[in-house]
């Protein structure tokens, strides 16, 4: 069964699933509207059937989507995208594959539009229909590709592990605010400003159904924060502070400056500057040892080097320093594919213990 999914992000706030495409191997497709159709559970029993494979393409957030919201869980999955990676495509748009594997075009994208609004077009149908109706047809393709070079259990275990991939739900975090890009230079008391300013644009962009962007941009509350206005006067200077802005936030912007500027000095909000952990040398070794290995054997193979070996995971095995391909196998993560196929080659990169 072949699957896509449109949400809304982009038009209001929080993003609502605004429809799920489905196509079948003999061509069928089907397009559900999951604000008319509350209740999705029969789709679910679908994708969780032991005989039943699921494909997408770069279907992360289809999967998060549909994990979170429905609980949905997956027999087995094939993301086309994770396969074209393993045969090495230098571009992975799902218009690009489709021609290069099918010769089929996909009709103009239509990303941007707001999938909640209906009546949809005859467009946004023909293009909603267009992004399943190739999919399957498109993963043979791929596996026969994957088959001849011997990568098809490589695609099928990376996979598995996405099917399998729990969704955490989603949590307020009270300190979002200290992760935005020139926070970490802002003073304690910019960093209140920044504090009460976010907080409005949440609120804001709820009360108001608009994604927080089309509020304030990330960058303009920071460049807020850091001027801190005190009247509309120096507002309209600060750039992102449009004349339709001011017009309409201007007052409960000045509002959220006046808060944190009010705050008292032991109240105000500080960023921790957790140490980085020390790495031994001899593990930093180890380190080098396999970035060298992986620019190395990354062209050789013919994938790219993240995929072959992520940073995260030289970080853990080079912790770990296993010393042969079964303690190397042990390390969370590593997957079976690549202790089988390149499990001797990394323990001999580790050198000595």
């Amino acid at each position: 069964m072949a699957l896509d999914t449109e949400g809304d992000s982009l038009h209001h706030y929080p993003e609502r699933l605004a429809l799920v495409q489905l196509a079948s191997a003999s061509g069928d497709v089907w397009l559900v509207d999951p604000l008319a159709v509350e209740d999705l559970s029969p789709l679910g029993r679908i994708f969780a059937e032991a005989g039943t494979t699921t494909v997408l393409h770069a279907g992360d957030n289809d999967l998060t989507h549909l994990k979170r919201r429905y609980g949905f869980r997956f027999a087995s999955l094939f993301d086309t995208a994770v396969g074209a990676r393993f045969l090495g495509a230098a571009a992975l748009g799902l218009d690009v594959l489709l021609e290069r594997y099918l010769g089929a075009r996909l009709p103009p994208s239509r990303q941007k539009d707001d999938w909640s609004a209906r009546p949809l077009t005859e467009a946004q149908l023909y293009y909603a229909a267009a992004d399943v109706f190739h999919l399957i047809e498109l993963k043979g393709r791929l596996v026969d590709e994957l088959e001849r070079c011997g990568r098809l259990a490589w695609v099928e275990e990376e996979c598995a592990a996405l099917a399998a991939q729990p969704v955490a739900e989603r949590v307020e975090d009270p300190n979002a605010f200290t992760r935005l890009k020139g926070a970490r230079e802002l003073s304690p008391r910019g960093l209140a400003v920044l504090k009460e300013l976010y907080e409005l644009r949440e609120h804001l962009a709820r009360t108001h159904d608009r994604p927080p962007f089309k509020i304030l941009s990330e960058e303009t509350l920071v460049r807020l924060a850091q001027a801190a206005p005190r009247d509309g006067r120096e507002l309209v200077q600060i750039p992102g502070c449009t004349p339709k802005v001011t017009a309409r936030w201007g007052d409960a912007i000045l509002e959220a400056v006046a808060r944190g500027l009010a705050l008292g000095d032991d109240e105000l909000p500080r960023i921790e500057h957790r140490p980085r952990p020390r790495i031994a040398a001899a593990v930093q070794r180890r380190i080098e040892r396999l970035r060298q290995w992986r620019s190395e054997a990354a062209p050789r193979v013919g994938i790219e080097p993240g995929l072959l070996l992520p940073n995260r995971l030289i970080t853990v095995i080079a912790l770990a320093g296993p010393r042969d391909r079964a303690e190397l196998a042990r390390v969370d993560g590593v997957r079976r594919w690549r202790a089988e196929a390149f499990g001797g080659e990394m323990v001999a990169a580790l050198g000595p213990a």
